[in-house]
């Protein structure tokens, strides 16, 4: 192909004709498959921000069960306390009846009186307690 013939310079100019063409194609191509693509980020980027919220709410949800959980516990804690100190009394209280009993029947009704004083002291406290606490 010669530039400087007619026909060299027909045949150029068609080639060059044809390019421009394919450009505008390829730049109009390339437009529509970028705002493809921006519609597909923006769509993924929806999905996400939608899954991120309820992965929020869930963990405000586990958030709650857990605190609900640690109430619960320090309740059955204190409740635990409560009752390990109403066994440790009655122990002693049963004791001091036992003790009680053992010296009547030795005949020693002064230690007997001293342990129902002690043991009369200790309801008598125990009353006030729970008058207090009502």
């Amino acid at each position: 192909m010669e530039p400087l013939t007619l026909r060299g310079r027909m045949q150029m100019a068609a080639l060059r004709k044809q390019r421009s063409k394919s450009k505008t194609k390829h730049r109009r191509n390339g437009m529509k498959t970028m705002q493809e693509s921006f519609k597909r980020l923006k769509m993924e980027m929806e999905e996400i921000s939608e899954e991120q919220k309820n992965i929020r709410e869930g963990q405000r949800q586990v958030k709650e069960k857990f605190e609900a959980i640690e109430s619960e516990c320090e309740e059955l804690k204190r409740e635990t306390r409560l009752i390990i100190q109403q066994s440790a009394r009655t122990q002693v209280k049963l004791a001091l009846m036992f003790r009680i009993l053992k010296a009547r029947e030795a005949g020693d009704f002064n230690i007997a009186a001293h342990f129902t004083e002690i043991l009369r002291a200790i309801v008598g406290r125990e009353k006030g307690e729970r008058e207090a606490d009502s």
